[in-house]
Order: structure tokens, then sequence, then C-alpha cells
């Protein structure tokens, strides 16, 4: 337990510094055609699975919505939507950044492993560069896979953050990365992050060590979910600077749909 919670607290701690810096990153993806990439990705996603309901029937959950970037978007698509975050000061930069539509958006503090949430209560619940970076990311699936309605979809936008700390091929990939940044000339997406903090986190991260998708997959199967995993959906919602920066590390979506009653 004390494990657990020292973890915790300097993963709190962590993105309470981390508030300023990537609140300014989410609201450069809002004034850029970022804003309109994800949000034509989620709508389609989302549209594909629902097709023919009215956006504003649909009730969506953003897990670990940070400065509220998907929040924001899914809002002004007309979605009625729900964020939660653990972090006190990432929920206040989402406030403030949803500006027009923060009447729109119901923001809570939560834990994403322990959502205080009613069972069946939402349609949609997405997440971006979260499950990664949480302590018991099993029991956060659980949990999710517990708030979605019957038939519900979860769309979960990770990568493989810090794996090269446990794996040498990783790990030149990593290094080859930033010696890309300099030739490019491209910003550095770490510049100004407390890297030494980041990696003592992520290096107790269970998921750092893993393969995924095929861990995420293996996990949303066993709670009976019919689980899809696309691999390429960087080329889609990246910027060139993005795929950078990141090229040895791509996102992924993995996409898991809960069974209807009796099914």
């Amino acid at each position: 337990m004390q494990i657990h919670q020292t973890y915790e607290t300097d993963n709190i701690a962590y993105w309470s510094n981390r508030a300023p810096g990537y609140s300014e990153v989410n609201r450069n993806e809002l004034s850029s055609g970022q804003r309109r990439v994800w949000g034509d990705t989620l709508a389609e996603l989302i549209g594909g699975h629902m097709p023919g309901r009215n956006p504003g029937e649909i009730s969506v959950l953003d897990i670990g919505c940070g400065p509220g970037f998907f929040s924001i978007i899914l809002a002004e698509r007309g979605y009625r939507v729900t964020g939660v975050d653990y972090t006190a000061s990432m929920l206040e930069r989402a406030e403030a950044n949803a500006g027009v539509w923060r009447e729109k958006i119901n923001f809570f503090r939560m834990n994403a492993e322990e959502l205080e949430l009613k069972s069946g209560s939402f349609d949609v619940a997405v997440t971006r560069n979260l499950t990664w970076n949480l302590p018991h990311p099993e029991q956060a699936y659980v949990e999710w896979n517990r708030v979605l309605k019957p038939g519900g979809l979860l769309l979960n936008f990770d990568a493989n953050w810090y794996h090269y700390l446990y794996d040498e091929t990783a790990r030149q990939g990593y290094l080859q990365d930033r010696e890309n940044i300099r030739e490019a000339g491209v910003a550095n997406e770490t510049d100004g992050t407390d890297i030494p903090a980041m990696e003592a986190i992520a290096g107790r991260a269970p998921l750092s060590a893993l393969q995924r998708p095929a861990w995420d997959r293996k996990v949303l199967e066993s709670l009976g979910m019919q689980v899809s995993a696309d691999t390429e959906i960087w080329k889609r919602v990246w910027t060139r600077e993005e795929r950078i920066n990141n090229a040895s590390t791509p996102m992924f979506l993995v996409r898991a749909v809960k069974p209807w009653a009796g099914v």
C-alpha cells in the first residue's frame, strides 16, 4: 500500500507541476489544424459505431482529460461530455481552456482506476496518453468497462511511452529520435519537462515494460469486450513534428466494445 501511495503522490506532484506546460500544448492544438483532425477522427469513430444517432444523444466520458483537449472538441461537436482527471491543477486549466464550451462540459476530480460514477452511465469513453502512466491499468480497464452502457465504445489512444527504459532496441530508437529532432530543426517536445522525474515515475509504471497494444487486447477481451487495434492511427492524427519526435513510439488506438446484456 505504501508503494502505491508513494507512486500516486509522486505522479500527482509531477503532473501538477507539468500542468502549465501541458496546458500550453493543448491550447496550441486547439488553435491549429489538430482541432479539426482530432475532432473529425473522434466523430467518425463514434458515428461509425452509432450510425444515425445525434451527438446530443450520446454521452461521452473523457478519462484523464488533462487540460481539456478531447472534452472541448467533443463538446463543440455537440456530444454530452464529462471530463475527469486526478490532478486539480489540470482541471483548473481545462475549465479555463474550455471558454465558451465550459457550460457544456462536466469536469470532476476523479481517479481513473476508481471512478465515482454509476455503472452503465456512458455511451462512449475516450482517453489519450493515460493508460501507460497508471499504477493498476488492468483495474482501470475494469472500471472503464463498468461505466459503459451495454454496447458502449471505448477509444484509447496511447503508445509504448518509456519502453526504452526496459528494452535496448527501444532505447536506440529513442536516441535516434533525439538526433532526428536536431537534424530536422523541429521543437523537442520534452523541452521544459523534468525528464529524470518522469523516467523515475515511468520506471515504476507496469506498462512501461510491456509490449502494447497486445497487452490491452488480452485484458479487454478477458472482460468480454470486442477488441481491435489500429497501430497506424498516428498517420492520421500526428503532425510532422510529432512524427519526428516520436518515430520510435508510434501512437496506437485500442477500440473496444462492451457486449450487450446476455451476449
